[in-house]
């Protein structure tokens, strides 16, 4: 079987994509540098492996509804899944690389963009788990399959995905209702001809305070009580 080992040698944000999009580098090294592997179709899991960082207060705080209160997180600070991609990898000898295409969400009810969303700095942990099949054979042709032991770990630095963020949702954030909710605050956004949803939410918001009480003026006389008259 032929032996490769994976590596992720960097990340970017891809800012052509049409959603958010983060693009890794692979190299995949063949252990003998004249082996002819003709093409890879890979699977790769990413998983966020938390417990590999520390975590300022603020981003403590913003984690709690994941993992809980920090003296909890001995137990709680579990791996969070973030994406499952297939790859397609051209022939090449001994070594390549190459991009695996990661398509992301702003989702804030999924688990890893809530994780991703609450750090402010730093790095987060990534761990690359890979599977799939080799076609290899350098006077003929052999089918593989790539040992579900292959891996790579990658510290993916916190500003590159708030970039990605930045560039589809410029200083804005991502809601997500049912579908009768959102029919009926669209109902409510043609009734009172409202120009956008920021317009629409903050009328709702404005009418859901209680009215201030009226200010007495200065000198004017009390407001008059009136009681029932004894009998």
């Amino acid at each position: 079987m032929t032996d490769l080992t994976f590596a992720c040698t960097g990340v970017r944000a891809d800012p052509y994509a049409a959603g958010p999009t983060l693009v890794l580098r692979l190299r995949i090294t063949a252990a003998a540098p004249a082996t002819r592997v003709h093409a890879l179709a890979l699977r790769c899991q990413i998983r966020i492996e938390p417990a590999r960082r520390g975590y300022g207060p603020d981003e403590a705080e913003a984690l709690a509804d994941l993992f809980g209160d920090r003296s909890r997180w001995g137990s709680t600070l579990r791996p969070v899944q973030f994406a499952q991609v297939g790859l397609l990898v051209p022939g090449f000898t001994g070594e390549t690389e190459t991009d695996l295409v990661v398509p992301c969400t702003y989702d804030m009810d999924i688990a890893s963009t809530r994780y991703f969303n609450a750090l402010q700095d730093g790095e987060v942990p990534l761990l690359l788990l890979f599977s799939g099949t080799a076609f290899t054979g350098a006077g003929g042709f052999r089918v593989e399959p790539v040992p579900w032991d292959r891996e790579a770990a990658y510290r993916m630095p916190v500003a590159v995905w708030h970039e990605m963020v930045e560039q589809h949702f410029p200083g804005c954030g991502w809601l997500r209702l049912p579908r009768d909710t959102m029919a009926e605050l669209l109902a409510y956004r043609s009734r009172h001809a409202l120009a956008s949803w920021e317009t629409t939410l903050r009328a709702l918001l404005d009418a859901a305070e209680p009215a201030p009480p009226p200010l007495a003026l200065p000198g004017a006389p009390a407001p008059r009580v009136t009681e029932r008259a004894a009998p």
